[in-house]
């Protein structure tokens, strides 16, 4: 409770023996990812499906429960879902508009972090102004840190944390250990009324495009917090308790580490379903495209209308290629309200069974 928060860097040696030794592996991982990544030559797909992993895992951590085919159905625009589903609908369009903003800027800006909020809340309610945010433990109530309550000192650390996100030269650690530090400081400033949680993990993916360790933004690091989501909240406030930053980092280098791994794993498996598909439609139908493949594993449930926007073909004949897939057993035929969806089954168990 008596800590307080200072600007970055931190006059602190952060890059002990034990935190080097893990460094090696965990770079190693993300450098198989990312070349990995090369080898889809449609990488939309990888966006489309993995994004959702991580927007799904990363709201969960907030609580907020979804399942694959809440998500896919949702993804079909038939009906109306339930105010959660949008929620991980904006997390997806967040992280999708975050990404584009570095893609195009070089940079992570504090513009970038309030558009990225703006979208996951749907409201502009900026930095915040007023006093009163305090993180408490919800089981006893008790308040166990209280955030900056000055919007001047706000702005003042998210002004240094952006100059320290997007000036190298301001430290010489190690860019896995930088981001899990901006994580730190992010979440520990909490900048917004709400959606801190959220906000911070998209800041993490898109320190590692800039940083040049990642192309896309596809570590659903979010996986690693959920299974371990004691340790995460009970380690960033050991760091502001008792200064304990070798348990906190060790944490965050290992999660990159493991979900880098096992990301490699689930496109490996994607790219073994994608050539058996390519195989099958290839050899047993003339309607067969690169654009029918890419809408079949961009879309695990597609529908008409993504045929006709992706293949450029008329209503009838999309609706002749998907029956035509789903009587021989390639798809799965389903109805939801007024209309019919198709699903690439082998890709939902995968995807789901993450």
């Amino acid at each position: 409770m008596a800590w307080n928060l200072s600007p970055l860097p931190y006059d602190v040696d952060l890059e002990s023996k034990s935190i080097l030794k893990r460094l090696p592996s965990a770079h190693a991982a993300l450098a198989e990812l990312k070349g990995l990544v090369y080898s889809i030559p449609n990488q939309e797909i990888l966006l489309n499906t993995l994004a959702i992993q991580e927007a799904k895992d990363s709201s969960a951590v907030e609580n907020i429960i979804t399942t694959h085919d809440e998500l896919y159905k949702s993804d079909l625009e038939f009906e109306n879902f339930s105010p959660a589903i949008k929620e991980v609908q904006n997390y997806v369009s967040a992280m999708k508009q975050g990404f584009a903003l570095v893609e195009n800027q070089g940079l992570v800006t504090n513009q970038t972090i309030l558009k990225i909020q703006e979208t996951l809340e749907g409201n502009n309610a900026g930095f915040r102004k007023i006093p009163g945010t305090a993180l408490k433990n919800t089981q006893t109530g008790e308040t166990i840190y209280l955030p900056p309550q000055d919007p001047a000192e706000i702005l003042d650390l998210m002004s240094n944390l952006e100059r320290f996100v997007n000036e190298p030269e301001l430290s010489d650690l190690d860019p896995l250990v930088k981001m899990a530090l901006i994580h730190f400081q992010f979440e520990s400033i909490h900048p917004f009324y709400d959606g801190n949680g959220r906000t911070g993990r998209i800041i993490n993916l898109l320190y590692l495009i800039l940083s040049g360790l990642q192309k896309l933004p596809i570590l659903y690091l979010s996986s690693h917090i959920i299974r371990n989501k004691p340790d995460y909240y009970r380690l960033l406030q050991g760091v502001r308790e008792n200064g304990d930053w070798e348990s906190w980092l060790i944490y965050m280098i290992d999660g990159v580490e493991k979900t880098a791994r096992e990301t490699i794993q689930l496109i490996e498996d994607l790219k073994v379903l994608m050539a058996e598909m390519k195989t099958l439609l290839r050899d047993n139908y003339k309607f067969y495209s690169q654009e029918l493949l890419n809408n079949l594993f961009n879309h695990p449930y597609t529908k008409i209308e993504f045929i006709v926007r992706d293949l450029g073909v008329s209503r009838i004949t999309a609706a002749n290629y998907l029956n035509k897939l789903a009587e021989d057993g390639v798809l799965r035929k389903e109805r939801l309200g007024t209309g019919n969806y198709y699903v690439n089954e082998r890709l939902y168990n995968l995807l789901s069974s993450r």
